[in-house]
């Protein structure tokens, strides 16, 4: 990505830190669903979890290309762990610093940025997954409070988090436009937070129901206006689309890297898998979707860091990185062949982790319903 000389340099500290800090973890953090709490601890002392939150409140203050330069460091250690601290960076604190007023950024953001409280952001529900529209989540105020009932499921770091950006409908006959955005404190009487989820991949970082019974959140942590949670969420998952691009990248240079060592040194018909011409072939289409992602990704990147609105970039990359990141890992796995279904070398574990960013932040089927809309709208 291209970045100044400053985040290059913090990339490298980071690289260092994931390096040593991390991947001797990974297995440990595979195998039991968990991130080490002295591992927390290291991050919080890094820095990682202030990384995108303004100098003002203690953090960072990365803009989208230095972000999504991290993402693709992270991209190249464990999964849970990248996405812990991606997801906190990103989605979970972006609304609180657009729409925050400044009591409520104070209030938020300086512990957010010390890692002392992570962050989630609840959208998602049983009935509305990618259709917005259908969300069943209230907030209806009376007097300084709103009072919110109902469900949302698969929230990241649910878990860990002690700061929920929650949307709920607070003007049905609005439809979207109804929708608003309100910080919701663990612990807040009627706030619910289930147990975590087991899944395919992702293994370490938290996935969790929540549940609003007759919740009273105080009005002042309503964010920005009545009706603007919708639109906001939009530009957040915007952005968010473009950093799960950069992370897929991350992701197949390691798959590379791994794959060309490995092509290196074990034979097979008396000649190195390097010296095979099929197999060449499928290295080069790997580096090859790796290196189209990279580049749609950056024109994302660019795109919104001039101000414009990005979605057909934001989309164009997404589903694009992620079905390519698809693709990578699977010709990874089948040139190291039964070594590659094993867990020691760890390919397979990305080959589960890898099948998620088709899904979260809008599904491949989403983003090109976007973009057909887009092609298609009427000037």
């Amino acid at each position: 990505m291209a970045v100044s000389e400053e985040v290059r340099l913090l990339c490298d500290e980071v690289a260092k830190f994931v390096r040593e800090q991390v991947e001797p973890r990974s297995r440990w953090i595979e195998e039991n669903d968990a991130i080490p709490d002295d591992l927390i601890k290291l991050a919080r002392d890094m820095g990682l979890f202030g990384l995108t939150i303004p100098e003002e409140y203690g953090g960072s203050g990365l803009d989208l290309a230095g972000k999504c330069a991290i993402e693709e460091v992270m991209g190249q250690t464990n999964y849970g762990f990248a996405t812990l601290i991606g997801n906190h960076t990103g989605i979970s604190t972006t609304g609180i610093t657009a729409l925050g007023n400044e009591a409520q950024k104070k209030k938020f953001l300086p512990k957010m940025a010390s890692g002392e409280w992570v962050g989630a952001f609840a959208l998602t529900e049983p009935q509305a997954g990618s259709d917005p529209a259908a969300m069943r989540t209230t907030a209806v105020k009376k007097g300084d409070r709103y009072i919110l009932n109902g469900e949302k499921i698969y929230i990241t770091n649910a878990g860990l988090a002690q700061v929920f950006t929650v949307m709920a409908i607070t003007d049905k006959s609005k439809g979207i436009k109804g929708i608003s955005s309100f910080v919701v404190e663990r612990g807040t009487p009627g706030f619910g937070i289930g147990k975590n989820e087991l899944k395919m991949g992702m293994h370490g970082c938290t996935t969790a129901p929540l549940s609003f019974t007759d919740c009273e959140v105080p009005a002042e942590n309503l964010l920005g206006a009545e009706g603007m949670g919708y639109v906001q969420a939009l530009k957040t998952l915007t952005a968010g689309r473009v950093t799960v691009s950069a992370r897929c990248c991350g992701m197949m240079d390691k798959l590379i890297t791994q794959t060309a060592e490995y092509m290196k040194t074990r034979s097979q018909g008396g000649k190195r898998l390097a010296e095979h011409q099929g197999l060449q072939w499928m290295l080069a289409d790997m580096a090859v979707a790796r290196d189209a992602a990279r580049g749609l990704t950056q024109r994302a990147i660019d795109t919104l860091m001039r101000g414009e609105r990005g979605t057909m970039e934001a989309s164009t990359a997404k589903v694009f990185s992620t079905e390519a990141l698809g693709r990578v890992v699977d010709a990874a796995v089948q040139i190291h062949g039964g070594m590659g279904y094993m867990r020691e070398v760890g390919i397979e574990t990305t080959f589960r982790d890898a099948r998620i960013v088709r899904i979260y932040e809008g599904t491949s089927e989403i983003q090109r319903n976007i973009i057909a809309g887009l092609l298609l709208k009427d000037d």
